[in-house]
């Protein structure tokens, strides 16, 4: 009975091993929890091409949208732990939870790969009076309250970029959510609706390019990499403690993927992140191309998660 039981255990062990070494065998899906044209589903479809080149078989993108990005992420984080379901990571997956938003954190991912940040900013119209960021500031502090900026939905992370910036530097704002995202705040911006706006340096350089808006500052680490933004400022070498408020964007594959089918995705990951292709592209958009891979990325999301549950509560969202 002893020899029966050893027998087919060791058998197991050799299907699984068989099956972990041949992976992958049929169609990868990635996982985007964001409507098509955005930050996140562009970064998602280059991946996704590239992947294809890297592990052989179709690559193919599935829109999820819904809660902030909670509806994709939780169906990601739910999908069988067999690594034909990637996910594309944003940095919604530091947050969400903490505002209520799902269920999901880093901790039911494996992360394969970060790709890209992309820093928030502060950008007004170019005939706007306020001409440097501590014209801004200085306005808001004189009449608390009278500046609208928009973000791209309340407890969105351009949301709490603006109220991250309204608590360290001591001013009173009135948030404006867009929940339709922040081309639409930018969309408000540009017809008078709002006085400014909090989104990504990435989706106003076009607009700082043709001389329509002035970005007064950048929330990054460092400043953004967009040509019409170059010149402009980080809140840090500006003297304000104002936390780097920056979108990322990674993937990652369910918690229970075993170990060898996670080490191939990695490899193959990094080799789609840090192709040219996607370098290009990202730099085309203003997105930052920064890679991270396995654990790097892995510790990377649950620091962020770590950070954001110290800011978050600190922060007026409602």
């Amino acid at each position: 009975m002893k020899k029966t039981a050893l027998l087919v255990f060791t058998l197991v062990l050799v299907v699984c091993s068989v099956a972990f070494a041949e992976f992958p065998e049929k169609q990868i899906t990635v996982v985007c929890p964001y409507a098509a044209g955005g930050a996140s589903d562009t970064t998602s479809r280059i991946y996704a091409s590239m992947l294809q080149k890297a592990v052989g078989v179709p690559v193919i993108v599935d829109n999820r949208t819904g809660s902030n990005g909670a509806v994709g992420m939780t169906y990601g984080a739910q999908a069988a732990p067999d690594g034909y379901t990637v996910s594309y990571m944003p940095a919604e997956i530091s947050f969400n939870k903490l505002e209520g938003i799902g269920n999901v954190t880093p901790e039911d991912f494996r992360f394969l790969g970060i790709a890209m940040t992309i820093p928030a900013a502060i950008t007004v119209k170019a005939d706007s009076e306020w001409k440097t960021f501590e014209d801004f500031l200085k306005y808001a502090k004189e009449n608390p309250g009278e500046i609208t900026i928009g973000n791209s939905g309340s407890g969105s992370l351009w949301h709490i970029a603006a109220a991250a910036v309204e608590k360290a530097c001591d001013i009173e704002l009135e948030h404006i959510p867009y929940p339709a995202g922040a081309s639409a705040a930018i969309a408000g911006l540009l017809g008078g609706e709002i006085d400014a706006v909090a989104v990504s340096g990435a989706e106003v350089s076009t607009y700082v390019a043709d001389g329509q808006l002035r970005t007064l500052v950048v929330l990054g680490s460092n400043r953004c990499s967009a040509e019409s933004l170059k010149d402009v400022p980080t809140t840090k070498e500006l003297g304000y403690e104002v936390p780097a408020i920056e979108g990322w964007g990674g993937f990652a594959v369910p918690k229970a993927t075993d170990d060898a089918v996670v080490a191939k995705l990695v490899e193959a990951s990094k080799s789609a992140i840090n192709s040219q292709e996607m370098i290009d592209l990202l730099a085309s958009k203003g997105y930052e191309h920064v890679y991270k891979g396995g654990a790097d990325a892995d510790a990377y999301a649950k620091t962020k998660f770590e950070d954001n549950s110290k800011l978050v509560p600190t922060l007026k969202l409602k």
